[in-house]
């Protein structure tokens, strides 16, 4: 994997973990489920990175 696009996935994650934060305190339901969203999606990124990376070496 590379270093930018684990940079990239953990600033998603880190960007989900705050909407969903943002959405539990206002009680706005869809920003939270955003959140669980992104960060979900952000850690299939990384699942697929690593696999790539255990193919190549």
């Amino acid at each position: 994997m590379g270093f930018g696009d684990k940079i990239d996935n953990t600033a998603q994650n880190v960007t989900g973990k705050v909407k969903e934060g943002v959405g539990r305190a206002t009680d706005d339901e869809r920003l939270e489920a955003e959140g669980r969203g992104d960060q979900a999606v952000a850690k299939l990124k990384q699942a697929g990175e690593k696999i790539r990376d255990a193919f190549k070496s």
